[in-house]
């Protein structure tokens, strides 16, 4: 690699000013650090994070208390009348939770940085099947109920309510798509699928719930002639579709305007590795720390009309950035093609595996393969009194990407560097082999990347150690 990322004394003349705003960045960076009791920002992370889900338990309460205006003991007396109030709930709370999963990915800045993009894209996954559950129990219960107030059978009461109630049979391709989007959510056909396929497929969900709102709106009984009802849910679909156009495309396009990110290089490290370095216009306002990622998207042909997620390999400077990415899929092995002068819109930076997530001035770092990108941008950013010990996994010493600058990065603190080399049958980094290669590590915050089974492996290793769970910094990107 290039000594442009290794140390700013033997960088070109031209590229002085960069690594000396960066330099200076940095120290200020320090400072802050130095004059706020370590964890603080941590603690003010799990603060918030708590806060905003009580405010969305609060609103889940609203959303379903609503129902209780329109529900009376003499209707639910009444033939259908329980299942129909069962079918009302269950309506509320599964739209209600939808629109609390768009708001999860709509890459809000304070979310993001209280919880975590990987931790909230799990959440949002955890909570699909119990959308889908609660949206399928709304159908069903609502045919049967109506279907025993006229007596009729529920086949014929479906054709009914999808043919002649307003705004049905946009709900019913709504649904249709959301169960798209689900059924591409597990895990076996997200294996067999094409990041971008599943990309494409996930855009439809904001249409279907578009599609949804016609229907709830003419023929909900909760909203007909309740305003308070009708104002809540107006005020929840204008948030939700104002944070997804805010922070989903509006931020992103001003950033990509603003800083005009052009690829400058293309690099291999290892077989199969290459680093894209981009140059910019300010660079260092995006305020990005190590360890933390942004949505590419390359403004060429075949790839300008995606966008992926690729960790920052270096802090940013003034006018540089650089990404190292694995060749896993098409998007990935184009980038080996890009040509200088590529433009690039970007979005973020997201992601919670920084310096200011750790407890303690004590760290370890852990990486396999290219999960040493963030890890080497971490180590980078690391207030300079923090004690740092690196374990770098790979198959081979080829696999070892960007190792020389992360043991220049190591070194040049005093830290301790550890590479374990060869088959993992012989080169094991369980729970013996972390308590000696690491034997203080119970008092250590603990940063780990790489492939999910190595990760899994590690944290649970770490736990049985007795590293808190707190201290346990992860990011996951598998999609």
């Amino acid at each position: 690699m290039k000594a442009e990322w290794e140390s700013a004394g033997e960088l070109p003349a031209s590229d002085a000013a960069g690594w000396a705003a960066r330099e200076g960045q940095r120290a200020r960076t320090r400072s802050r650090s130095s004059a706020r009791p370590t964890g603080a920002t941590a603690r003010s992370n799990r603060f918030l994070a708590r806060v905003l889900g009580v405010l969305a338990a609060i609103g889940m309460f609203i959303s379903v208390a609503l129902v209780v205006p329109v529900t009376s003991l003499s209707s639910l007396a009444g033939p259908g009348g329980v299942l129909t109030a069962i079918g009302r709930v269950t309506a509320m709370s599964g739209t209600y939770l939808l629109l609390v999963t768009l708001l999860l990915i709509a890459r809000i800045p304070a979310v993001e940085r209280a919880i975590g993009q990987d931790r909230l894209v799990k959440l949002h996954r955890q909570l699909g099947p119990a959308i889908i559950g609660l949206i399928s129990v709304h159908v069903v219960a609502v045919v049967l109920g109506y279907a025993a107030q006229v007596s009729a059978g529920p086949w014929h009461e479906l054709v009914i309510l999808a043919t002649t109630f307003p705004g049905m049979m946009l709900a019913v391709a709504g649904l249709g798509l959301l169960f798209l989007a689900a059924f591409t959510s597990y895990r076996y056909v997200r294996r067999h699928m094409k990041y971008e396929t599943w990309w494409a497929v996930h855009l439809y969900t904001y249409l279907a719930v578009a599609l949804s709102i016609p229907h709830q709106v003419l023929t909900g009984v909760p909203f007909m002639g309740h305003p308070l009802a009708m104002a809540w849910w107006l005020s929840l679909w204008f948030a939700t579709a104002g944070a997804v156009i805010v922070y989903r495309w509006g931020l992103p396009i001003a950033r990509s305007f603003q800083h005009k990110v052009t690829v400058h290089s293309v690099e291999e490290e290892a077989p199969g590795v290459v680093s894209v370095t981009m140059t910019g216009r300010d660079l260092h306002k995006l305020e990005a720390s190590g360890g933390q990622f942004l949505h590419w998207r390359f403004m060429k042909r075949g790839m300008w009309w995606q966008a992926h997620p690729y960790s920052l390999s270096a802090v940013p400077t003034t006018n540089r950035m650089r990404i190292t990415v694995k060749d896993l899929g098409d998007h990935s092995n184009s980038l080996a093609a890009i040509k200088p002068g590529t433009r690039v819109a970007i979005e973020g930076p997201y992601g919670a595996f920084t310096h200011h997530a750790r407890h303690t001035d004590q760290v370890v770092l852990v990486a396999a393969g290219v999960g040493v990108t963030p890890v080497r941008a971490l180590l980078e950013d690391l207030p300079r009194h923090v004690d740092v010990v690196a374990i770098l996994r790979g198959a081979s010493r080829r696999d070892l990407v960007l190792r020389d600058e992360l043991a220049h990065l190591v070194g040049e603190r005093g830290g301790q560097l550890h590479e374990l080399i060869g088959p993992r049958s012989h080169a094991r980094l369980d729970e013996q082999g972390l308590a000696e290669l690491v034997p203080d590590i119970a008092a250590r915050d603990l940063y780990v990347c790489g492939p999910s089974g190595f990760m899994q492996g590690v944290i649970a290793a770490a736990r049985n150690l007795g590293v808190r769970g707190e201290r346990i910094h992860h990011e996951d990107f598998a999609f």
